[in-house]
C-alpha cells in the first residue's frame, strides 16, 4: 500500500510539473508570436515606423511586447520579450534569447496600461552589454530615444555614438522614448522552456543555436525587413 502510495505521488508530481513546462513552453510561443506581429506592424506604418536604415546597420533587435505599469510593485515598469542579433556572416538573424524589461520610463505618459519597446543595438559595446547577465541602460550601456520616419540621418553624432536607439507604442501612438534607469536581464526560465534546456542568452546566440519552430515567424520577420547588415 505504501509503495503504491509513492508511485502515484510520483505519477501526480511528474504530471504536475510536465503541465507546467507546457504551459510556459506555450506562454513563449504566444509572446514570440505577439513579437513578430508588434514588428511587422510598426515596419509596415506608412512613415511612422523604425528607419529602415538604422535597421539595416542595427546589430541585434530587441522587442518587448505589452510592458505594464505595476504589474508587481506599484510604480513598477516591467516587462517580458525577446531579443535576436545579426548571425556571424551578417546574412541572417539569430534565434532569439529571452529578457525582462524592468524599471525606467517606457512611455506611458502618452496613454494606456501597457506599451511595446522596440530597442536597435547599434554595435558591438552594445551587443556584449546584451549579451551579458544583467545591465542598466543609461549607466551600464548609452541608450538614446530613436527618430521615427522611414529613412533618417543615420551618421548624426547621436546615432552614431548611441549603443542602443529605443521606442515605445502606447494605444498606436509610436515614437522614440529614453529608456534610461531601465534594467535589462537574461531570463533564462524562459529560455529553458523554449529549447529545453538550461541556455544563457550568450550560449543561443554565439552557440549556432538552430531557431526553434515557435520562433520561426519572428526570424522570418526580422528577415523581411532587414535580411543583412550594412555596413
Amino acid at each position: 500500500m505504501r509503495q503504491t502510495y509513492r508511485l502515484g505521488v510520483c505519477l501526480g508530481a511528474g504530471l504536475v510539473a510536465a503541465t507546467a513546462r507546457a504551459a510556459d513552453r506555450q506562454e513563449n510561443v504566444d509572446r514570440l508570436n505577439t513579437s513578430a506581429e508588434v514588428f511587422e506592424q510598426i515596419m509596415a506604418a506608412p512613415d511612422k515606423g523604425i528607419p529602415r536604415d538604422l535597421l539595416a546597420k542595427a546589430q541585434c533587435v530587441v522587442i518587448v511586447p505589452g510592458v505594464k505599469k505595476g504589474a508587481f510593485i506599484i510604480g513598477a515598469e516591467y516587462g517580458k520579450g525577446y531579443f535576436a542579433c545579426r548571425e556571424h556572416e551578417r546574412r541572417g538573424w539569430t534565434a532569439p534569447g529571452a529578457v525582462i524589461v524592468e524599471g525606467g520610463s517606457f512611455g506611458f505618459q502618452i496613454g494606456g496600461e501597457e506599451t511595446d519597446v522596440v530597442m536597435l543595438v547599434m554595435n558591438d559595446d552594445g551587443e556584449r552589454r546584451l549579451l551579458s547577465s544583467q545591465f542598466k541602460l543609461g549607466a551600464d550601456a548609452s541608450v538614446a530615444a530613436g527618430p521615427v520616419g522611414r529613412t533618417t540621418q543615420a551618421d548624426t553624432d547621436l546615432y552614431m555614438t548611441a549603443e542602443i536607439l529605443s521606442w515605445s507604442r502606447s494605444r498606436g501612438v509610436f515614437a522614440g522614448v529614453s529608456l534610461a534607469g531601465a534594467t535589462v536581464r537574461q531570463d533564462l526560465k524562459d529560455n529553458e522552456a523554449l529549447y529545453g534546456r538550461k541556455l544563457s542568452n550568450k550560449d543561443i546566440i554565439e552557440g549556432n543555436t538552430p531557431v526553434p519552430s515557435a520562433a520561426e515567424q519572428l526570424v522570418r520577420t526580422l528577415d523581411r525587413y532587414s535580411p543583412r547588415k550594412n555596413s
